[in-house]
């Protein structure tokens, strides 16, 4: 089993900052990528970022230039560093981990309850 939760997220401003983490524990073994998504209301869940093998990352055309993924040291903790942010910004956010080449977490399981954004004036 693996298991992840988020962190991080809070209501700021247009414009402003946030750090959002994700700890990974569990069966991490050929741990080989992560990824944040996130979920507006009354919105599908959609990706943000991902880094697979270490060297590809990929961000939403929406968020490029804004936001970057990033991992400690252990490789068990993720960020997502994310800046300039915009009132269509506003979602919970979630993080998956890819073990080999399966995502842990897919259409049909879980995903618990991620961690809010809300971006407001």
């Amino acid at each position: 089993q693996v298991q992840l939760v988020e962190s991080g997220g809070d209501l700021v401003q247009p414009g402003g900052s946030l750090r959002l983490s994700c700890a990974a524990s569990g069966r991490l073994f050929s741990l080989t990528g992560m990824a944040w998504h996130r979920q507006a209301p009354g919105l599908q869940r959609e990706l943000v970022a991902a880094v697979i093998g270490g060297t590809k990352t990929t961000y939403a055309d929406s968020v490029k230039g804004r936001f970057t993924i990033s991992k400690d040291k252990s490789g068990n903790t993720w960020y997502l560093q994310m800046n300039s942010l915009k009132p269509e910004d506003t979602a919970v956010y979630y993080c998956n981990v890819r073990i080999g080449s399966v995502w842990y977490r897919t259409s049909t399981t879980p995903w618990g309850q991620g961690t809010q954004v809300t971006v407001s004036s």
